[in-house]
């Protein structure tokens, strides 16, 4: 019988991997999802690993030669325990392949949208780690926020992602 098992691939190589297990005629699922990158001033969405340096694959232990899997371009190493490799409990990969969309990326969740007056912590920048009041958000994905500085309430503005519910 088939199990699913954890491959650890090289640093960024995870399609590499994934590429030349399936040329084995390894069954490989690489879960993906839809990640903003954000570099010069644009953005632009990409597929993304869901795990990243982390891929499944599926295989028989006790009949495959699954030590192909260790010499393979792009694999680092198979996560295995004292018997060998160690397979995923049933039922977790089919629950990430449910969530899986008909372009073959995984929908992650949203965020609980933030309202006016709700309280965040700020994540990043010279107010790292402060508290302020969502004030709104703008098409830039840019937020307002209300905080107060040195003893008055000033607004200021910067990334959204910078900005975290408290």
């Amino acid at each position: 019988m088939n199990s699913w098992y954890v491959v650890h691939t090289q640093p960024r190589s995870e399609g590499k991997a994934a590429f030349h297990l399936h040329r084995q005629r390894f069954r490989v699922y690489l879960p993906r999802y839809r990640r903003t990158v954000r570099h010069a001033r644009r953005e632009e969405v990409v597929a993304a690993p869901l795990f990243p340096r982390y891929l499944f694959i599926a295989f028989d232990a006790s009949s495959c030669a699954w030590r192909a899997v260790l010499s393979t371009v792009g694999v680092s190493h198979l996560i295995v325990n004292a018997d060998g490799p160690m397979p995923v409990p049933e039922g977790v990969v089919e629950a990430i392949q449910a969530r899986q969309q008909d372009d073959g990326l995984i929908t992650l969740a949203e965020a609980r949208p933030l309202h006016s007056g709700d309280l965040i912590i700020i994540g990043e920048g010279p107010f790292a780690d402060c508290m302020a009041l969502f004030e709104s958000r703008d098409p830039n994905h840019r937020v307002t926020l209300l905080m107060t500085i040195m003893g008055r309430e000033t607004r200021i503005q910067m990334p959204a992602r910078n900005i975290f519910a408290a």
